[in-house]
């Protein structure tokens, strides 16, 4: 079963998700709420509805958890001031994440689930690894990370004549305007999104070199899993290797589980029920 989620957050604007529900009236006690990443929709990302179907059939409800960037654009209302609004990738600001993350744990607490995976995909999981760094939030029993994003790498496109412009647009007052150039050659946004991305460093907290920054993952107390594709081309060239580099630098690395997926890059290509299968194995062997 599908039902159409609409989920106020507290600044205003209604973040739209899908709940996959194993029963029509629920009964199961989990839930895996996934955090998409940019442009992370079901149509670019299809492998959300395999993991949905395979949950269900092993009893467990799934949450595809639309943040502000899964489109470049979406349009909905703010349920603070009555007007609809846009919002997307366009104009994202990634102080957002954690009223966007706790707005979606707020729904799985009124539901009452006893048992809440938090999971996120590429900038999804940047933003788990965010949201669990500030709040240690006591709902959330475990986090699974799919294929973090490595943003030093995406972000080596851009050249220094354009961050000297992002710059001096923001100290000018000018964040609010349309960036006058794709932003890493593909984003279309706002000077302040660009400057998120770029310079704040809230969601850069994964890296490939060992002794780079994990103050964000080097807070995280619970225990969790990772999984990436052993061709993810947004790893700097070795997958396994990035993968563990972020372990290392958990708290809780021995009680972690890593899973690679052969053969497939960032989203999974070819294996998308491999994946699936994957996610749904390691949840029921947390509930053992």
């Amino acid at each position: 079963m599908r039902f159409r989620l609409d989920i106020p957050t507290a600044r205003g604007p209604v973040l739209n998700g899908v709940l996959f529900r194993a029963q029509k009236e629920r009964k199961t006690d989990t839930v895996m709420i996934a955090i998409t990443g940019i442009h992370g929709n079901f149509y670019s990302n299809p492998f959300y509805n395999n993991i949905g179907e395979t949950l269900n059939k092993n009893g467990i409800d799934f949450v595809y958890a639309q943040t502000n960037d899964a489109f470049s654009k979406m349009r909905t209302y703010n349920v603070n001031t009555g007007q609809e609004v846009t919002i997307g990738s366009y104009n994202e600001r990634f102080a957002f994440t954690l009223d966007d993350i706790s707005s979606y744990l707020n729904f799985s607490q009124e539901e009452r689930y006893g048992h809440i995976i938090l999971a996120g995909h590429s900038l999804g999981a940047n933003k788990v690894i965010h949201y669990l760094s500030e709040t240690d939030d006591p709902r959330v029993e475990h986090f699974f990370l799919l294929s973090p994003a490595n943003l030093d790498h995406m972000m080596s496109y851009v050249t220094d004549e354009e961050k000297e412009l992002i710059l001096n647009q923001v100290e000018l007052g000018l964040g609010n305007r349309m960036l006058p150039f794709p932003f890493m050659g593909w984003v279309e946004c706002i000077v302040d999104t660009a400057y998120d991305w770029q310079f704040s460093g809230i969601l850069n907290n994964v890296h490939t070199h060992k002794k780079a920054d994990f103050t964000q993952v080097e807070k995280i107390n619970k225990p969790g899993a990772m999984l990436v594709g052993t061709l993810d081309n947004f790893t700097d060239g070795d997958p396994v290797e990035f993968l563990k580099n972020i372990n290392s630098h958990m708290p809780t690395a021995e009680r972690n589980k890593l899973h690679f997926i052969k053969d497939t890059g960032h989203t999974y290509q070819m294996k998308n029920q491999e994946v699936a299968d994957v996610i749904t194995e390691q949840i029921l062997n947390w509930s053992k």
